[in-house]
């Protein structure tokens, strides 16, 4: 048996400009994970393998041979993931097995689901007949699996959570990744509302072609603020964060990319005493994240729930 476990990831700074070759931060959010068991059931394999291996996810109710889900049109995602890692591997008859899936993290919120389960798939696939595979390895696999379901994926979130370490990233260039200094912390709430990605870059790119000057200042001023966020978790300079992270929301508010359920939990948790909040990812909807001093995290947390948030998350970037 191997098990292997993988965490969520948030984007901290420079959503959207980074569509316009300006930096982004993300990091790993260790409080929520996917975790992935492999075992050998010791049948035989039979002349059609993929007969013999069992897939379990029961957060999403599926219990089914490869086969199946490798019959599917297009393939199921967790089929791709045990493909692609048994031909990356070597090995193409493999003995009986079962994978288990389990996740907590949320699907289809910006936390980086599907390429949490990927790599902590990988890891436990490489561990259970092993092959172990260098990070680099698991990455680079976990990046092909994204584009087969995501066309042209930043590769922000495999990176971050296969290295579980933030990433600075601008798009056509390597992504580096670095450590932090300080830990702090941030309250992670979902607004419960669907997060129309592509309909707000649309709506952004319409209003950059109407005035090209005026928002290439703007994203400039993100790019800033992004290097700014990079430089203080680098030096545990932590306190300068708050007030960055509302920078760059008054910022997304003139994108027009955030929304009144976001603005109203943003407000909330300013009150509550966060020292800064802002929308992440695409905006319209999907989730806002605040930073906290440790001891308020739960009552911001509460006072997000009564704003109408849907969930939050309490998490220690480190």
């Amino acid at each position: 048996m191997a098990t292997a476990s993988a965490p969520g990831k948030i984007i901290l700074f420079g959503e959207h400009a980074v569509v316009y070759g300006r930096p982004a931060l993300a990091v790993p959010v260790t409080q929520v994970q996917a975790k992935v068991t492999a075992e050998k059931t010791g049948q035989d394999a039979g002349k059609n393998w993929a007969d013999a291996v069992l897939v379990q996810a029961a957060d999403i109710g599926l219990s089914s041979p490869l086969s199946r889900l490798l019959a599917d049109s297009p393939p199921h995602p967790l089929a791709t993931v045990i493909e692609k890692t048994l031909q990356r591997l070597g090995i193409d008859h493999p003995a009986a097995f079962q994978v288990t899936i389990r996740s907590s993290i949320p699907v289809a919120s910006g936390l980086g689901s599907g390429a949490a389960v990927s790599v902590a798939t990988i890891r436990a696939l490489a561990e259970l007949f092993e092959r172990p595979l260098p990070a680099e390895q698991v990455n680079e696999l976990a990046y092909e699996i994204e584009k087969l379901h995501h066309g042209t994926p930043s590769g922000i979130d495999n990176t971050v959570i296969t290295y579980a370490k933030p990433v600075y990233f601008v798009r056509g260039q390597p992504i580096e990744t670095f450590s932090v200094a300080q830990p702090f912390s941030l309250v992670i709430a979902d607004t419960g509302i669907a997060a129309p990605t592509r309909e707000s870059v649309g709506d952004l790119r319409k209003l950059w072609q109407a005035d090209q000057s005026r928002w290439e200042a703007v994203f400039e001023q993100v790019g800033e603020i992004v290097r700014q966020a990079r430089q203080a978790i680098e030096s545990g300079e932590t306190v300068r964060l708050g007030p960055l992270m509302d920078a760059n929301q008054a910022l997304l508010q003139q994108m027009t990319v955030s929304s009144p359920e976001l603005d109203r939990l943003v407000l909330a948790a300013k009150t509550a005493g966060a020292d800064g909040a802002k929308l992440s990812g695409g905006g319209r909807g999907g989730n806002m994240i605040a930073l906290v001093q440790p001891q308020s995290a739960e009552s911001v947390a509460s006072a997000l729930k009564a704003a109408g948030a849907k969930q939050t998350i309490i998490t220690t970037i480190r």
